[in-house]
C-alpha cells in the first residue's frame, strides 16, 4: 500500500527545507508537494500525519562493527541491524574484522546474505586490506569488489607498511574501491590504554599520545598526494588530525575524514573511575581536542559523522582497565547526540543532514534526497522527543555504551528502506 506521510518538515540540503507531504508509492518517492495538499482517497494509502517532525535522505553509517561472522554473542547481522534502523539508519558499511576477517569474496557474499535475510538496512561491506588483517600481503581486490565489497580496510589495526599502504591505494583506485584508514602508529601508542596526560598518569594508566593516531594521518595525506588516490580516515580523535586535514583539503589532496560522537560529545574524564565503557581505540581525548573536532565539523574539515559502532560482552568490559577491549555501542545514540550540536549552534540543520546522510551517500556512489523519483530511504525524527538512554534496552547484543542514563532530546520514530517500513516508534 501507498504511504503518505503529511506535514513533515523535509529537509534536503541544497533541495528544499519546508513542510510537505510526501507520497510514497512501491520503493520510490511519487510525489513531494506543499504540506497538506496532497489528496487520497480513504483507505488507498497509509497516512502518517507528521506535523512538527522532520523528514530527511535516510541515515547512513560508514563505519560499524557488526561482528558476524565469528563473533555473535556480541552482535549480529540481524541484532545490528535492528539497532541501525531504530537510531534511524537505512544503511551501514561494515568493517571487516570479524572471525574469519573479510578477506575472501565468500566472507563478503556470506554478510550480503545474512543481511537480506534480516531484511531491514542496506549493509555494504568493506572487505580488509590485507590478508588477515596482518599487514603484509594484499587482498585480492578485485574479486572482493565483484563479491560487493564497497571499500577495503585493516580497521582494528593501521597498515604500518607505508610502501603496502602506497600499492594498496593504488590498487584500490583502479577498481574504484574505497580505502578507509585506521590511523595509528603502533610503536607510539604501544602499551597504552587512554589518552597521554595527566589524568592517565593520576590513574596510573600508560597513555596514548595524540601523535599515534596524527603522523599516520599525515602519511596517508602524503600518499594520497603522491599516488593521486583517494583515502579516507576513519574515527578522527586529536587536532593536530583536523588541522592536517584541513591543510591537506586546502592542497587539493584527495582526502576524506569522518568522527564519531563520542569525540565532539566526551573527554577523557569519562574514564574516570577506571569506566571501561568509555575505553575506545582511539581513546577520548582533552577539551582541545572535543572543540577541534567541533570547528572540523562546522568548517567540512571531516565530512562525516559516523558511529563506529563496536559492540562488546561483559566479558570484554567487565575486566580491569587496561585489558578490557576498545569500542562503545553507538548506533542508537548517534543522531540524539549529534543533535546537541545543533542545539549548541555548532552545526545547522541542513549541515547535520548532509554529515549523516547526504555526504555519506555521496561518498558510496548513491544519490540521497527527498525528490520525486528517488529510492524511498527515508528517516523520520522527532526533534523533541526527550528520552533517558536504558543500555538493557538496547537493540543491539551489547550494552557498553558511556551514556546509560543519559537525558537526550530527539530521535528516529521512523525508519524507511526502498519504501518499507523497518523501525517504528
Amino acid at each position: 500500500m501507498p504511504m503518505l506521510i503529511r506535514g513533515a518538515r523535509v529537509i534536503d540540503p541544497g533541495h528544499l527545507d519546508r513542510p510537505s507531504d510526501v507520497l510514497i508509492d512501491g520503493d520510490r518517492i511519487e510525489s513531494v508537494q506543499a504540506a497538506h495538499t496532497i489528496s487520497i482517497a480513504p483507505g488507498t494509502a497509509e497516512v502518517v500525519e507528521a506535523d512538527g517532525l522532520w523528514l530527511t535522505p535516510g541515515l547512513i553509517d560508514l563505519h560499524v562493527h557488526l561482528r558476524e561472522p565469528g563473533q555473535e554473542y556480541k552482535e549480529t547481522i540481524l541484532t545490528g541491524s535492528q539497532a541501525a534502523a531504530a537510531g534511524g539508519f537505512t544503511a551501514v558499511c561494515t568493517m571487516p574484522n570479524t572471525d574469519p576477517v573479510n578477506d575472501d569474496p565468500a566472507i563478503t557474499a556470506l554478510i550480503l546474505e545474512k543481511a537480506a535475510a534480516a531484511g531491514l538496512v542496506r549493509v555494504f561491506p568493506v572487505a580488509a586490506i590485507s590478508k588477515g588483517l596482518k599487514g603484509e600481503r594484499l587482498c585480492e581486490f578485485g574479486e572482493l569488489k565483484q563479491a560487493g565489497a564497497i571499500g577495503v580496510s585493516d580497521d582494528g589495526r593501521p597498515v604500518m607498511n607505508s610502501l603496502l599502504m602506497r600499492r594498496a591505494l593504488e590498487y584500490a583506485a583502479g577498481f574504484g574501491l574505497k580505502v578507509i584508514s585506521h590511523c595509528e602508529d603502533l610503536h607510539l601508542a604501544e602499551g597504552g590504554a587512554m589518552n597521554e596526560g595527566a589524568l592517565g598518569t593520576r590513574m596510573g594508566l600508560a597513555g596514548i599520545p595524540n601523535a599515534a593516531e596524527s603522523v599516520m594521518v599525515m602519511r596517508d595525506i602524503a600518499l594520497a598526494a603522491l599516488t593521486g588516490a583517494p583515502v579516507h580516515i576513519a574515527h578522527v580523535s586529536a587536532r593536530e588530525s583536523v588541522m592536517a586535514i584541513r591543510r591537506a583539503k586546502e592542497d587539493g589532496i584527495p582526502v576524506t575524514a569522518e568522527t564519531a560522537p563520542h569525540y565532539f560529545t566526551l573527554t577523557e574524564a569519562a574514564v574516570e573511575g577506571y569506566n571501561t565503557h568509555a575505553k575506545m581505540n582511539p581513546p577520548l581525548r582533552s577539551d582541545e581536542d572535543r572543540e577541534a573536532i567541533r570547528q572540523g565539523l562546522a568548517d567540512g574539515t571531516l565530512d562525516f559523522i559516523a558511529t563506529d559502532h563496536a559492540p562488546h560482552s561483559i566479558l570484554e568490559k567487565e575486566v580491569e582497565f587496561d585489558r578490557a577491549a576498545n569500542g562503545i555501542i553507538g548506533l542508537e545514540t548517534a543522531l540524539p547526540l549529534s543533535l546537541r550540536l545543533v542545539a549548541e549552534g555548532v552545526l545547522t540543520v541542513e549541515k547535520l543532514v548532509t554529515c549523516m546522510a547526504v555526504a555519506p551517500a555521496r561518498f558510496l556512489g548513491l544519490t540521497a534526497g527527498v525528490r520525486p523519483g528517488l529510492t524511498a530511504d527515508l528517516t523520520l525524527i522527532d526533534p523533541q522527543k526527550a528520552f533517558v538512554v536504558r543500555a538493557e534496552q538496547s537493540k543491539s547484543k551489547s550494552r557498553n555504551t558511556p551514556f546509560d542514563g543519559w537525558s537526550l532530546k530527539g530521535r528516529a520514530v521512523m525508519t524507511i528502506v526502498g519504501g518499507g517500513v523497518v523501525f517504528r516508534e
